[in-house]
Formats: C-alpha cells, structure tokens, sequence
C-alpha cells in the first residue's frame, strides 16, 4: 500500500486500482501472487526491485512478474494506475521486470480498467486481452537502471547516483574504487550489458526524469545532470524517452 506523509487517496479493487500520491511518496517492500502492470497518468514513478530499478515515465508502462519483492516511489505529484493480469495472460509478459512503450489505444484501456466507472468482468477480460496484445507489439524499452552486483561497480554506483553531473572518466572513478577502468568495462559488459557511457547516460535520464517531474526547467536538469549545454541534453533525452524534454514537461502538467 502506497504511504506518505497525507496518506494515499486510493481506489483499490481485486484486478487493480489506483493512487495519488504527493511527490516523494512510496510504498512498503511487497509481492504479489500475480504480476501487474503499473502507469503514471500524471507523474514519474520508479519500481524498484532485486534487478535494478525502472523508470516509468508518461509513455510507458511498467511490468513486475509475480513473486518479485518490489516497492514503488513517485517523483513529483503522481497518479498511478495498477492493473493485475491473470496467469493466462501474465505469461505472455516477460518472466523480469520490463518496461514498454504505451501506445495512445494502451493507455486509454489501462485508464479505462482504472478509472471509476463500473463495467462486467467480462468486458474487464476482453480489455485486459487487448491491452496485452498491445504490449506484446509494442517495443520493450531500456529504461531501467539494474543494480551492479560487483562491490567496485556498487561504489561507482553510488558517486554517480549522489552526482550524476560527475564527469570523471571511468579511469578516475576506478582510482576511487581499486579498478581499473578496463576490469570496470567488463564489469559493465557483464553484469549489466551496457558501456560505460551507456548506463550513465541511463542514470542521467533517471535523474532528468525526476527533476522533471518536480518542474524544473529543461537548462536547469541539463546542468544538474551533466550535460553541458541543453541542446545535447535533448538530443540524449529524446533518444531515450521518445520525446523532447519541453513536451514531456508539457505533458505532465
């Protein structure tokens, strides 16, 4: 159950529901005996769990498997919307936490099995099953930031994640750690599949994504996140996020 200071404002029923919540507010560590499918109509969330954490933002929606320990946090005023699948369906979805592109007919039916407004369990199933076609199409997305295992990685981690406009070189942040950058690179290359530019330039999108949602201006976040000028923050924001930070701003307001 969602918590904050207020308290969440809640609708809650057996096949999903949906919260408000204040920015900053998260939910107690928990797992279900059925995957789910989280949305952000207004607000970031992130979704953390063994894995690493996922980010999901306007145009995407979130997956967590059942059985997976997870617990959610909003950036910036959030309403969340939560949708669980049956096992017929749920094995469709990916057997780890994802992250998929939402399409404008995946939203309006997420929104439609969250909204107040009664329908039969029928109609309810025939949604579902639409909505699960639309992300089995859909693009599965690389916004998530896994967690490093290794403890050098975890203590770059942790510089990165405490100032993400660092821009030390691998070299130096190994120096800090006892790695060198190229054990640091394999490191990466196994573990979490990336480069090193590669997850930090994810890290610095988590990062954007927050101080969006907190409504932060677009030269702002780009400095705050290590950009040097706005014109490369954008180019790397909508890359990774689909669209520019001005609309997504836009969007969430």
């Amino acid at each position: 159950m969602p918590i904050d200071r207020q308290g969440p404002v809640s609708r809650l029923w057996p096949s999903g529901g949906a919260h408000l919540w204040a920015s900053g507010g998260t939910s107690a560590a928990d797992s279900h005996a059925r995957g789910h499918l989280v949305y952000a109509a207004r607000g970031v969330l992130s979704v953390h769990t063994a894995r690493g954490t996922s980010i999901v933002p306007a145009n995407r929606v979130g997956w967590t498997p059942a059985g997976f320990a997870h617990h959610h946090r909003a950036h910036g005023h959030t309403d969340m919307r939560i949708v669980f699948l049956p096992a017929s369906l749920a094995r469709l979805m990916p057997g780890r936490p994802a992250v998929f592109m939402v399409s404008g007919l995946a939203r309006e039916v997420l929104l439609a099995l969250t909204g107040e407004d009664g329908r039969g369990e029928g109609a309810s199933d025939r949604l579902r099953r639409v909505l699960v076609d639309e992300l089995h199409e859909a693009r599965e997305q690389a916004l998530q930031l896994p967690e490093p295992r290794d403890d050098r990685l975890r203590g770059v981690a942790r510089v990165l994640y405490e100032n993400p406009a660092d821009t030390t070189s691998l070299a130096g942040l190994g120096r800090s750690v006892g790695a060198s950058a190229r054990t640091l690179s394999r490191l990466l290359h196994d573990e979490l599949g990336m480069t090193f530019y590669e997850w930090r330039t994810q890290l610095r999108i988590y990062h954007a994504l927050v101080l969006l949602a907190e409504g932060h201006d677009t030269t702002r976040v780009a400095q705050a996140c290590g950009w040097a000028n706005p014109s490369g923050f954008i180019a790397a924001f909508t890359d990774v996020v689909g669209t520019t930070p001005g609309r997504y701003r836009s969007a969430r307001t």
